[in-house]
């Protein structure tokens, strides 16, 4: 096994601890929403029951090291109704993982719902 696949098994397994992790903090109910959060579920009409089924089966999109609140990621969750959700929040290192923003993911700017459309 060359380098390069050696450093994206090491990547997949940091990931995969990510997502689990984040998954826990549900599970176990160790989450809460920013202000920002609750508005836009809100106004998008998405329930909180429909943000605990994505994040049940969620998996990575994008990773924020440098957020200028902390480090965070964008994850990817279906509710039981097959609803796209895509959810910003917190590594999940904090006592209580923070839910950032919440939305369905405009089919325009996503392939997917997975990948950003290039511009």
């Amino acid at each position: 096994m060359g380098l390069s696949e050696r450093v994206k098994n090491l990547l997949y397994n940091i990931n995969m601890h990510l997502v689990d992790d984040i998954r826990k903090k549900f599970w176990n109910k160790e989450y809460e929403f920013s202000k920002h959060a609750v508005d836009q579920s809100i106004i998008r009409d998405i329930t909180v029951k429909e943000i605990q089924e994505a994040m049940v089966s969620c998996v990575l999109l994008e990773e924020y090291p440098k957020d200028k609140y902390g480090p965070s990621c964008l994850v990817l969750g279906f509710s039981y109704r097959k609803r796209p959700i895509h959810v910003q929040c917190s590594y999940p290192t904090r006592d209580k993982l923070k839910i950032i923003t919440v939305y369905e993911p405009d089919e325009n700017q996503w392939v997917d719902f997975r990948k950003r459309k290039k511009k």
